[in-house]
């Protein structure tokens, strides 16, 4: 072979040129100037959700720590209160809850003693009952009890009304129009404060014997009415009358320590 066919061939068989490898670096970070103006917006707007998030929370109406509804609270004052939504400020357990039957406070017995078969007539309802006993001899003897309730459902001070009422009732029986006062006197022993009026009546020939009294919030009269008696024998009259209103009348306060 010759010399230059050797050339050729070694020409042709060259060692390819081997790539150049560069070392690997990760991207070097944006410069605080180059940093993307999308990713700025975006942290603005959740500023500014948060800070609407926390508006929201100290304005819109929720419960305390007590329980209580803020947004149900009224200003004292500003709107009527009823009854029924009024707290009462006297214990419930000092009350009468509710009202005896009409007819049902006095015994038979101690009917039958003031009003010998006597008949009986009667109206209630939640706060106020009536019950009329007459006789079937005279037009002008009967026996008549009524009661009235104040209740913590249509006041906040059911006592202090029914005080009040109690009040307005003695002073009434010392003006009373049509009655001639014939004794007027404090009574003992018949709840919790009570008094006894034996009158004669203006226009009628009858006198009354009458006992009022008041339980706690409930005030009760029980009136008791007969012929005038004759010259001479009012004292003796007087003290029957009140002898059988105020046996009656005890039996009502009773009845009334029941309910």
């Amino acid at each position: 072979m010759t010399r230059r066919g050797s050339e050729e061939r070694d020409v042709g068989l060259q060692r390819p040129v081997e790539p150049f490898h560069r070392p690997y670096a990760g991207p070097e970070p944006p410069s605080p100037a180059r940093r993307p103006k999308r990713l700025l917006a975006v942290l603005v707007a959740v500023a500014a959700f948060a800070g609407a998030a926390v508006a929201v929370f100290l304005i819109v109406p929720g419960e305390d720590e007590a329980g209580t509804d803020r947004a149900a609270v009224t200003p004292r004052g500003s709107e009527p209160q009823t009854p029924s939504s009024v707290p009462s400020s006297e214990p419930a357990q000092q009350m009468v809850r509710a009202l005896p039957s009409p007819c049902g406070t006095v015994s038979e017995g101690t009917v039958a003693k003031a009003i010998p078969k006597a008949r009986k007539l009667e109206s209630a309802n939640s706060t106020l009952t009536t019950c009329t006993y007459t006789s079937t001899g005279s037009a002008f003897r009967w026996l008549r009890v009524e009661t009235r309730l104040y209740t913590a459902a249509n006041t906040a001070t059911p006592v202090r009304d029914a005080e009040s009422y109690y009040d307005a009732q003695w002073a009434q029986a010392h003006e009373a129009p049509l009655a001639r006062t014939i004794a007027l006197e404090r009574q003992g022993g018949v709840g919790d404060e009570a008094y006894r009026w034996f009158k004669a009546d203006e226009g009628q020939p009858t006198v009354v014997g009458q006992v009022t009294a008041r339980v706690r919030n409930a005030v009760f009269t029980v009136s008791y009415s007969e012929q005038a008696p004759a010259k001479g024998e009012q004292a003796e009259r007087e003290r029957a009358c009140l002898a059988k209103a105020t046996a009656a009348a005890r039996e009502v306060f009773t009845a009334l320590n029941d309910f």
